[in-house]
């Protein structure tokens, strides 16, 4: 059974930084071979991705409202991905969470608990 968890979310003020990471499990081929992405879900929002990583060469990619500001990594020999946040703002506040992606979709159908991320002064 896969199993993702989330870590690393908090309360910062506008401006500051946070790192994100996700570790998974649970899956019997190798970390490396998936393409994994970062989501967020804001209070009354659906789930959007934020960034996302492939899984050969390590491309990535990120949605406007992050680029610049958000930078997604893996480290495959620990079947963890990070989400290293900068310069946050007060619409960057929601529930963060991480998942394999497929054909451009969430691969799992079970999702972590999230880490909360709440920008405030």
């Amino acid at each position: 059974q896969v199993q993702l968890v989330e870590s690393g979310g908090g309360l910062v003020q506008p401006g500051g930084s946070l790192r994100l990471s996700c570790a998974a499990s649970g899956f019997t081929f190798s970390f490396s071979n998936l393409a994994m992405s970062w989501y967020r879900q804001a209070p009354g929002k659906e789930r959007e991705s934020v960034a996302l990583i492939s899984s050969v060469g390590g491309s990535t990619e990120y949605a406007d409202s992050v680029k610049g500001r958000f930078t997604i990594s893996r480290d495959n020999a620990k079947n963890t991905v990070y989400l290293q946040m900068n310069r946050l703002k007060f619409e960057d506040t929601a529930v963060y969470y991480c998942n394999a992606v497929l054909g451009g979709k969430p691969r799992w159908n079970s999702w972590g608990q999230g880490t909360h991320v709440t920008v405030s002064s």
